[in-house]
């Protein structure tokens, strides 16, 4: 299972776009959902009214959707969510649950993360498990960060505790850029899924939205000279780094 969590996670959209692209990639069918009633408070996460038709209105309540992905490897269950407002531990609960009446046997999530990195180069990433051969196969050290945590800490503890396999995928957005997807980040995480689940994704599509993405924030960063010359500064640095190992 691959989830991904719009919200403090997703760090210039990347983590949800990420999983929209594999979802729409593999052709994955939608199998059901979280009720969002009893984890999220419609002031601060609110519901949005579209019309049909141009006549009757519709109510779209905050998604929390799983689908199904039939692979020639495997199946791979695709959950895109919100990072809900409350109950985080039931919420959490639930998606394990429903994992494991699916068959699952790991677990992955993915964020973003604001970071010092340019936008002209592959976007940083790094993985954090508690399974060394996960982390052995995505090339990664575990990490050791510690501080404040969103909901995919907390699933990845229950997870855990419930004894399901889990990873997490990460990857580094330049903070100097508006807020926005970032295609660049989220084809780092596509990368990194199709290399943790051992599993062929095409990238094709997601290759040339970065960079017509590069094009365009190249050009407007081009008109700010002292915005220009922290961009070389970052890219100086990130030329002399090999791999990020952890999260800032």
């Amino acid at each position: 299972m691959v989830c991904a969590f719009a919200g403090w996670n997703d760090g210039g959209e990347a983590a949800t776009t990420a999983a929209t692209y594999l979802r729409d990639r593999w052709e994955a069918s939608r199998l059901g959902s979280l009720d969002p009633e009893e984890f999220f408070d419609f002031q601060m996460t609110r519901p949005t009214v579209t019309l049909i038709d141009g006549k009757s209105r519709k109510i779209d309540w905050p998604a929390n959707d799983f689908f199904r992905a039939s692979l020639p490897q495997r199946d791979v269950i695709v959950f895109i969510g919100i990072e809900p407002n409350v109950r985080w531990r039931t919420f959490c609960t639930s998606i394990v649950e429903a994992a494991k009446e699916l068959g699952v046997e790991v677990l992955v999530t993915m964020g973003a993360f604001l970071a010092d990195v340019p936008h002209t180069r592959p976007a940083p990433s790094t993985a954090s498990s508690g399974d060394p051969s996960l982390l052995e196969r995505l090339g990664s050290v575990p990490s050791r960060y510690e501080g404040p945590t969103g909901i995919t800490g907390v699933l990845h503890d229950v997870a855990g505790r419930s004894g399901l396999p889990s990873v997490s995928l990460w990857a580094a957005v330049p903070h100097y850029l508006p807020s926005g997807p970032n295609p660049r980040a989220a084809l780092a995480l596509v990368e990194k899924v199709g290399v943790a689940l051992d599993v062929s994704v095409p990238t094709d599509t997601l290759d040339r939205a970065v960079e017509s993405w590069e094009r365009q924030v190249s050009s407007m960063i081009e008109e700010n000279a002292d915005l220009a010359a922290y961009v070389k500064r970052l890219e100086e640095t990130a030329d002399e780094r090999e791999e990020v190992t952890e999260m800032p």
